[in-house]
């Protein structure tokens, strides 16, 4: 596909706040005729360095609540100041996403980019866990890296290169996230499917110089990303 509105952020400064393959081009495909409503307050969940809550808020008008565990709201703050952004169009919240700190049903609706692998397979999580904070008709939109087809059994000795099992945990296919995603009661699935953006944005974290992207580069090197995807997944709040 082309990343029409992510190309703007294509910049080596800002492409060096990515923390994985870009989030900002599986940000873009995500959201492709999204239902969220123009000027809707939403959650950018495990927001990182804060560039995907920059681009909720540049590109599609959102009050974007930037919560994240591992980055420094007082850092994030200075980037999304030097970008334009005000206090009011953007939020750095330090938060963990198993104990949000916001009023119930406050978001219009919720988007995670590689993150929610991490918090979100335990199948009681979306019940329990986030959708009190989510309005009755909200969405929530998700985009994760799996496995074109799970294989936990039996590994490939390519991804094992820079992965150990228990990373590769996090990783699964769309039936497993159908499952899991499928138990929960408040919402209802409206899709789970194997996205386009692979090659790109890993192509994008490759690039990068810092040790993990340099760690990740042994498994796609030997071709692991043949194993590999990402996963889109979008509820709707009943």
């Amino acid at each position: 596909m082309k990343y029409v509105k992510s190309e703007k952020y294509n910049t080596p400064e800002l492409q060096s706040k990515i923390m994985g393959p870009n989030p900002v081009k599986l940000e873009e495909e995500l959201l492709i005729n999204h239902k969220i409503p123009d000027g809707a307050v939403v959650c950018d969940l495990g927001s990182g360095q804060g560039l995907t809550s920059v681009f909720l808020a540049k590109e599609y008008g959102f009050t974007v609540y930037a919560a994240d565990l591992w980055s420094e709201p007082e850092e994030n703050r200075i980037f999304f100041d030097s970008m334009g952004l005000s206090a009011e169009q953007i939020i750095p919240v330090k938060a963990d996403a198993t104990d949000l700190p916001f009023e119930k049903e406050f978001f219009d609706a919720v988007i995670s980019t590689d993150s929610y692998n991490y918090f979100g397979r335990d199948e009681s999580y979306l019940d329990e866990k986030l959708l009190p904070f989510v309005k009755s008709g909200g969405y929530i939109y998700i985009a994760i890296p799996g496995m074109k087809k799970d294989c936990h059994d039996n590994l490939p000795p390519e991804l094992l290169l820079s992965w150990t099992p228990e990373q590769l945990d996090y990783m699964h296919d769309v039936e497993y996230w159908s499952k899991t995603v499928g138990k929960c009661e408040g919402a209802e699935v409206i899709s789970v499917e194997e996205m386009e953006s692979n090659d790109e944005v890993w192509a994008d974290w490759l690039k990068q110089e810092n040790e993990y992207a340099v760690g990740d580069r042994k498994s796609m090197e030997a071709g692991g990303g043949k194993y590999l995807n990402f996963i889109s997944i979008v509820l709707k709040k009943k």
